[in-house]
């Protein structure tokens, strides 16, 4: 099924469609009696998202405490550590809407009980696992302007991994190094995949991804697809070259 590609005027208006989409998405799950399961992801345009989700006027047409939280990638570092796409994202979202804490599933830090990126990725594939989150309603996406998502970039090995949730990435070509990252078949495993892109740097990636010929080994965004829709939210300027 051909993507969804969505043009919008402004990085804010992205956000503000994004915003909308994710309570419409996850109103419509609880509606129909489940309990809504989704992966964040991290990124300048993610924590607009995250602020403009928690402002949202609609906000309470969901039951935030009925939300399973998930992350598509991690970088490996302390809990408290600002970049970590957690903390991130509970500063922007989840610690201004009444989600239940026991239904967000951080990935493991490095000052927690797994001491090594591997046993990190492994607990958190069979945390994933033990929780029944064989499914996603909603995986949302950064781009690099390289065109990997999540930690899963252009020529790395764990392209080809088949037999895993998560694995441990250890030689990231963007800092820090150690990072876990969802696998393309757990990222595929959703019922929707939603692409964030903001500004000119993506708009190369953009276009290859879309290009329908691209190899997920060149260009990794090109191996993630919903299930059921896959959309491409891009301002205009990463949408210049499509």
């Amino acid at each position: 099924m051909p993507a969804d590609v969505r043009r919008c005027p402004s990085a804010q208006d992205l956000a503000e469609q994004v915003a909308a989409a994710f309570v419409a998405a996850l109103a419509d799950a609880q509606q129909q009696d489940r309990v809504p399961s989704v992966a964040l992801t991290g990124g300048t345009i993610a924590r607009t998202i995250h602020e403009t989700v928690a402002a949202s006027t609609d906000a309470h047409l969901v039951d935030w405490s009925r939300v399973d939280v998930w992350f598509g990638d991690e970088r490996f570092l302390p809990a408290d550590d600002p970049d970590r796409n957690a903390r991130q994202a509970a500063e922007a979202l989840l610690d201004r809407l009444p989600f239940d804490p026991a239904r967000i599933h951080p990935m493991p830090a490095s000052d927690g009980p797994h001491p090594s990126v591997d046993e990190a990725a492994t607990a958190y594939g069979e945390e994933l696992r033990a929780h029944g989150g064989d499914r996603f309603d909603v995986v949302m996406l950064s781009l690099g302007p390289d065109g990997h998502v999540a930690s899963l970039f252009p020529g790395h090995p764990r392209l080809d991994v088949h037999d895993a949730v998560a694995v441990a990435v250890t030689d990231s070509p963007k800092p820090p190094p150690e990072r876990v990252s969802l696998t393309l078949d757990a990222l595929n495993r959703t019922r929707e995949v939603w692409f964030l892109v903001s500004g000119s740097g993506k708009a190369d990636a953009a276009a290859i991804a879309l290009s329908g010929t691209a190899d997920v080994h060149d260009a990794p965004s090109a191996g993630v697809r919903g299930q059921e829709r896959t959309v491409w939210f891009l301002d205009e300027d990463a949408a210049a070259r499509l």
